[in-house]
């Protein structure tokens, strides 16, 4: 069988996502860990993989495949046998889409690093001053989320099995709290995360869990 392997780096939420989706459909992979503090996703060798130089790309046996949303649904409609990361009924995998996307265009891109170098260099932001940012777009995303999760949550974000939009929220939360977001105001989302940390393809997809953590 072809090698599978995931592009990635420990602290990326996108890259934090296929790993749970990987884990979750019990596909094995090999790791390669591309560091976005020293620039490995701008190096000649990626950029002929992965031209957009971002994390994470999937390559199942040659298939390449960038964008963590993308590889998810793939790996679902590849790998059915597995846990389904979207639910079979069109209103709930609408909603599951709908809160991943929340997250993943609306939430995650605006707390990227290139976005806060690029606040820097542009606009002289200070360091407190770009984590101000993030904390700002984090928590404006949160207000929603909590809105609309505390009306029609079950156990996890849609209903009572994870999806797609779990597999988006625990990062977010993780990124949230390594930023310094205050989660008090968002007791829904404080539960469903907790729920998930319990769930070992959740848990083992940690950022602290890689090889590449340091």
């Amino acid at each position: 069988m072809a090698e599978r392997i995931l592009y990635g780096y420990y602290r990326s939420s996108a890259a934090y996502r296929v790993r749970i989706a990987l884990n979750l459909k019990g596909l094995a992979y090999q790791y390669r860990a591309v560091n976005l503090l020293k620039g490995e996703q701008r190096s000649a060798e990626y950029l002929a993989i992965n031209p957009h130089g971002l994390v994470p790309l999937l390559d199942d046996g040659g298939v390449q495949i960038a964008q963590s949303l993308a590889i998810c649904e793939y790996l679902d409609e590849a790998y059915p046998e597995g846990t389904r990361l979207l639910p079979a009924a069109p209103a709930a995998r609408a909603q599951a889409r709908a809160i991943a996307l929340a997250i993943a265009a609306d939430i995650h891109p605006l707390q990227n690093p290139r976005v806060g170098k690029h606040l820097q260099a542009a606009f002289g932001a200070s360091e407190e001053g770009k984590a101000e940012w993030i904390r700002h777009w984090i928590r404006t995303g949160f207000d929603a989320l909590e809105q609309q999760l505390a009306r029609r949550a079950g156990r996890y974000a849609v209903g009572d099995e994870p999806s797609l939009a779990d597999i988006c929220l625990l990062p977010q939360v993780f990124s949230a709290r390594r930023f310094g977001v205050d989660l008090a105001p968002y007791p829904t989302l404080v539960r469903i995360a907790e729920a998930l940390e319990a769930i070992p393809a959740f848990a083992d997809a940690h950022p602290s869990k890689q090889p590449d953590a340091v």
